[in-house]
């Protein structure tokens, strides 16, 4: 008795490539983020009064000026981020980048 149903054989799928733990898109935004903190941390470095910036002592408007720049830092760490999940999920799916 002969059997009608046709086996197929299937190839199997290559296994996922690894994605390394740290890349470059991950240090830099790592890194973008400890600048603002080293920056502000480093209070010797502004620890002065001089000079000033409309009647503004340097070591208040210094600190107030790192409040935009941090956010510019940021959003570079978030768009790195995000850059850098969408290139994993891309690897993963084996899809290109």
């Amino acid at each position: 008795m002969s059997s009608d149903v046709e086996v197929k054989e299937s190839t199997p799928e290559p296994p996922p490539v690894p994605v390394p733990a740290v890349t470059p898109e991950r240090v830099l935004a790592g890194l973008s983020l400890l600048v603002p903190i080293v920056a502000l941390l480093w209070v010797s470095s502004y620890a002065k009064a001089g000079p000033e910036a409309g009647g503004v002592p340097f070591f208040y408007w210094y600190q107030l000026l790192w409040v935009p720049v941090s956010a510019v830092f940021t959003v570079a760490a978030y768009l790195l981020i995000t850059r850098d999940e969408k290139a994993r999920k891309a690897a993963k799916t084996g899809g290109a980048r």
